[in-house]
């Protein structure tokens, strides 16, 4: 449902929150920071056009849920400032689900980096 935001003040509210969350959230400065050194990596190895892809795809994926998870934390702090069992769940439901994206995301890497870093070696 739109609150009737022009589309400049929509991209100004998100822009706001990917920085709250960069000056806030240390898991997504981390995860900022190791996408980026893999961007980085993947230049200097000349990944090809469908290799970056699959990267890119992959760090947003860790990214994305990571905000997810920021924002779920959030509402289930603001619904449930008490320490109940229920809120316990989702918390830690939803932190899994960027665990197993990070995971997923090291398996990728690897997929994706070591043949080319055989490659130099030999």
């Amino acid at each position: 449902m739109s609150l009737g935001h022009s589309i400049p003040k929509s991209f100004s509210y998100a822009f706001q929150g990917l920085g709250k969350a960069l000056k806030e959230e240390p898991n997504f400065r981390i995860h900022v920071i190791v996408g980026t050194i893999a961007a980085a990596l993947a230049l200097v190895l000349g990944f090809s056009a469908l290799e970056w892809l699959i990267l890119i795809v992959t760090i947003f994926f860790v990214l994305v849920l990571e905000l997810i998870n920021t924002t779920l934390e959030n509402i289930v702090d603001l619904v449930s400032p008490e320490i109940r069992s229920e809120a316990k769940v989702a918390k830690d439901v939803s932190a899994s689900a960027v665990f197993l994206s990070a995971v997923f995301a090291i398996l990728v890497g690897f997929a994706l980096f070591f043949p080319k870093i055989l490659l130099l070696l030999k």
